[in-house]
């Protein structure tokens, strides 16, 4: 297949566009109308320009309103047509995707539509161009890719073909069993948009909310299984209508779209274009970076949680700390990676490990994903772990748990023996990360580590909406979850102005006992964020507890919920420097992480930050 981007999927003009769609590894682009008559240039001048980079165009789009209109808009048509014939022929592109008709006075009915399309197509064989027919999902006469398909059939013209878009398919629950009758060759173009679950009209859903596959959540996995089936082997492009892109940078917005193709094709079973990886198992150490009055913080808190510092670095200022199977790094190395880090966000989570049994493989195919390997710091960081750089600018180390000379062996002198464990694991890590960046950080979770996406969902913040997202592997030993949000004033917002960028919102660490580990923290000086009374209130009515247990979670400030696997409490410390804070759970069964009480945490997070 031949991959494309449309250019309307990224900001800036023509020039800018053209350059970020090329450096992203396309050679092939769609031009959009918008972005041509914007442009100050000739059409010789834009087809040199293309030339420079490397670049054909797949698709000139879109022509309007062409199909079932009545005289004399339907000659008036036929002369628009030969107009951008008349382009198209200076711009050297030979493919004019048409979508179907919304015009007021549009007459539908498919037979007088292939007679339009027939028409049209022999004018167009004329001039060496094909015509891409689609159905648009918002059209009040053809909207179904199956009606589209079967004016194209009775029109019978080699120069005319399907244009199948994703979104509009999605968007109006096509079936996509039929596509797998469609002849390949008879497909002229595949245009490609993921997109969240969004109950709202398909034109106002299309032009704000689209974004690239792995980003959103519709089965683009089944769409692909069934285009395969029919031999297609012609442009699959980006159409991509979305805000935040809008808004963003053009290169790193075109490098993911490049990505995202490879990504889906990939998903593939007959497709060995992606390297296949297993999804990393669990975290196997968390590293802050931290300044040396920073450290005597971070240690106080641990040794207050229960953690006691087991090894140093045989030639480094690294400290190991350790509580059951949680490994924590503090990293005050002057010029290693985690001080470079600390220099631009102050104390911060720098880099995590990440099981995994074949961590060439999982580098090799972020490589191909255009996920360059990073190893830190060459001359310092000495460890040999290879790593990929992650949302928020923290490196992902993938560690290997099969190794028989682990990491700590060679770089750890042991100092003491672990403490009895009150912790048991780190259950998820939670970022704030910017809005601009979470869907960028939500294509990484799922294409290079193979992470599985829950549906987003909205939390009220005392001052705004926050957007909750989990990432996940399959049996949830691996989990990041994702806040952002557009509003300035809310928790999230500050925790990323005290980062100068993305940081870690909490770090959650499992307990088999959270009543035991509470009444530990409060003997060794870890006082917990203060719940309102009114929620145990409420709480009581909702899960009828009794006044005992209620009584008991409310002495500790724990948080409860449940659902139909068992039952789950949390508990929350302070802040650290308006950054982040640790999060204590238990699980007895439970799946979720919680969501009934983000509220809550949010407006204590913000209480803590003075926003409340």
């Amino acid at each position: 297949m031949q991959y494309s981007i449309a250019t309307v999927c990224i900001a800036g003009t023509f020039e800018s566009k053209v350059k970020a769609i090329a450096e992203a590894g396309f050679t092939h682009l769609e031009l959009f109308e918008n972005d041509w008559v914007t442009y100050s240039g000739s059409p010789r001048q834009a087809r040199q320009m293309l030339d420079d980079f490397g670049l054909n165009i797949s698709v000139f789009q879109p022509f309007r309103d062409f199909e079932c209109l009545p005289e004399p808009l339907r000659s008036n048509a036929l002369d628009r047509a030969e107009r951008k014939f008349d382009l198209m022929g200076e711009l050297g592109s030979d493919l004019l995707m048409i979508c179907s008709s919304v015009h007021p006075q549009c007459l539908g009915g498919i037979n007088r539509a292939a007679d339009d399309l027939g028409e049209l197509a022999e004018r167009a064989e004329k001039r060496g161009i094909r015509i891409a027919f689609e159905a648009l999902s918002w059209s009040p006469t053809l909207w179904d890719y199956r009606d589209a398909w079967e004016a194209v059939r009775r029109a019978d013209h080699p120069a005319l073909g399907l244009c199948l878009d994703t979104f509009h398919i999605f968007s109006r629950g096509c079936d996509l069993g039929q596509i797998r009758n469609i002849p390949g060759e008879k497909i002229f173009l595949v245009q490609v948009a993921d997109a969240p679950n969004l109950q709202m009209d398909p034109l106002s859903w299309s032009r704000h909310h689209r974004c690239f596959p792995g980003q959103g959540q519709l089965d683009l996995s089944g769409f692909m299984d069934n285009l395969n089936n029919t031999g297609f082997d012609g442009p699959f492009s980006l159409e991509v209508f979305n805000d935040q892109f809008r808004s963003g940078h053009a290169q790193p917005t075109a490098a993911d779209g490049y990505r995202s193709l490879v990504y889906l094709a990939g998903q593939q079973e007959n497709k060995a274009d992606l390297k296949p990886a297993h999804a990393p198992g669990a975290v196997e150490f968390i590293e802050f970076a931290a300044s040396e009055q920073e450290q005597v913080q971070i240690s106080s808190i641990l040794t207050g949680l229960g953690f006691a510092k087991t090894g140093v670095h045989k030639s480094k200022r690294v400290e190991r700390w350790q509580q059951g199977k949680i490994n924590l790094v503090i990293n005050q190395e002057p010029e290693s990676h985690a001080q470079q880090y600390h220099s631009q966000h102050g104390l911060s989570v720098c880099a995590y490990g990440l099981t995994q049994s074949e961590p060439e493989h999982v580098l090799a195919r972020a490589a191909q994903l255009a996920y360059p390997e990073s190893r830190g710091n060459p001359v310092k960081d000495t460890h040999g772990l290879g790593a990929l750089t992650g949302p928020a600018g923290a490196l992902l180390y993938l560690v290997n748990p099969e190794d028989a000379n682990t990491h700590w062996e060679r770089e750890f002198v042991e100092q003491t023996d672990r403490p009895a464990a009150y912790l048991d694991r780190v259950d998820h890590v939670a970022m704030s990360v910017d809005f601009e960046e979470s869907l960028a950080a939500s294509l990484f979770y799922r294409s290079a580590l193979n992470l599985e996406a829950t549906p987003s969902v909205n939390v009220l913040d005392p001052s705004g909406l926050v957007r909750s997202q989990v990432y996940e592997n399959s049996d949830k030993s691996l989990c990041f979850t994702l806040n952002s949000t557009q509003a300035s004033n809310t928790s999230q917002a500050r925790i990323r102005e005290n980062y100068a960028g993305s940081g870690v919102n909490h770090i959650a660490f499992s307990t088999t006992d959270i009543f035991a580990t509470a009444e530990y923290l409060a003997a060794h000086g870890v006082s917990t964020m203060t719940v309102p009374t009114n929620y145990y209130d409420d709480l009581d009515a909702r899960f009828l507890l009794g006044a005992s247990e209620v009584g008991r979670l409310s002495q500790w400030n724990i948080l409860y919920d449940e659902d139909e696997q068992g039952p789950f409490y949390q508990l929350y410390t302070h802040m650290l420097g308006g950054r982040f804070c640790f999060e204590i759970v238990q699980r007895n069964g439970y799946r979720g992480y919680g969501m009934a009480n983000s509220q809550l945490r949010l407006t204590m997070q913000a209480r803590e930050l003075g926003l409340a």
